[in-house]
């Protein structure tokens, strides 16, 4: 009996997925086991930005060990299709503030185009009734950038 190899995606066929979509995984070094959390995130056309919360298990990860792995993935209902990539890299915090107001401006607009729920703000640091400008306003989360990308495995199916 032959195993079947799922496919590689072209650099253009992962690109399109990473453009596209807009929630990802990232798998944390844990003390013994990954942590994995999802994120939403942007893409500028080089870079991938996180907005995380100032708390949290994630946060004590990111401080002892930026190296991470982050998953996008999309599949159909029935999984008759799949495509998936996964990057290993190293997250680095945003601190220049006039990338911090571009990147939670490409946040916003991520909320308004998709037409998602005001609940995703809790994952953000913000309360629901907030308004969804309150993410410029007020800096209640981290800005995480995915950085020196080493590796890349980026599959779909036959």
């Amino acid at each position: 009996m032959e195993i079947i190899k799922i496919p590689q995606m072209s650099k253009e066929e992962y690109g399109d997925l990473i453009r596209e979509g807009y929630v990802s995984r990232i798998a944390f070094q844990g003390e013994k086991y990954p942590y994995i959390a999802p994120f939403i995130y942007v893409f500028d056309g080089k870079f991938l930005y996180f907005l995380s919360t100032k708390y949290g298990r994630k946060n004590e990860l990111f401080k002892r060990s930026p190296y991470v792995s982050v998953e996008i993935e999309r599949y159909s209902p029935d999984m008759s299709c799949y495509t998936f990539v996964t990057m290993q890299g190293r997250l680095v915090q945003e601190e220049d503030a006039i990338a911090k107001k571009k990147v939670r401006n490409m946040f916003l607009d991520l909320i308004h185009e998709h037409r998602l729920s005001l609940n995703i703000l809790a994952a953000l640091g913000h309360d629901p009734s907030d308004p969804v400008e309150s993410i410029l306003e007020e800096e209640r989360s981290n800005i995480w950038k995915l950085t020196g990308v080493a590796d890349i495995v980026a599959l779909k199916n036959l």
